[in-house]
């Protein structure tokens, strides 16, 4: 393993022993639940939305160490943004996990540690619920979302 590829596993290890943003956020005006019945991991986004942009993001829940990094570092990586600039991170993170991305890509920042995840096709859906969990609480979805 590279010295690289250590660090962004140092990293995503870092964000599963002490994910930032961890909590339930109140008041928050979005929110979603979404489960991973593969692996277990529930999850929960609850947004303070302002001017079509979100203020504040946090997320509950419990998940193995790739879903929980991924929603600790999506939480850093969304404050401040609307949703269509939030959309074009999401796609771009979900090219580099299924590998047809490039961690190179200027607008992933440290988002770019998962690109190992398309090593472990499995681990994709770890990955990216986080994701489909924000885009539910966008969409004010009753239903919890499932990457089933």
């Amino acid at each position: 393993m590279s010295e690289l590829e250590d660090l962004y596993q140092e990293m995503i290890l870092g964000h599963a022993k002490a994910p930032r943003n961890f909590g339930r956020l109140e008041p928050c005006n979005a929110q979603a639940q979404g489960y991973n019945p593969l692996c277990g991991d529930r999850i929960g986004v609850s947004l303070l939305l302002s001017d079509g942009r979100i203020a504040d993001v946090r997320f509950d829940g419990a998940g193995c160490a790739i879903c929980t990094a991924s929603a600790s570092l999506m939480t850093e990586s969304v404050k401040g943004r609307t949703r269509p600039e939030i959309d074009a991170v999401f796609h771009r993170v979900h090219d580099l996990v299924t590998g047809k991305g490039n961690r190179d890509d200027p607008l992933l920042g440290k988002l770019a540690v998962f690109g190992g995840v398309s090593e472990f096709p499995m681990r994709v859906k770890c990955a990216t619920l986080p994701w489909h969990t924000l885009n539910a609480a966008f969409d004010q979805s009753s239903t919890p979302v499932s990457t089933e």
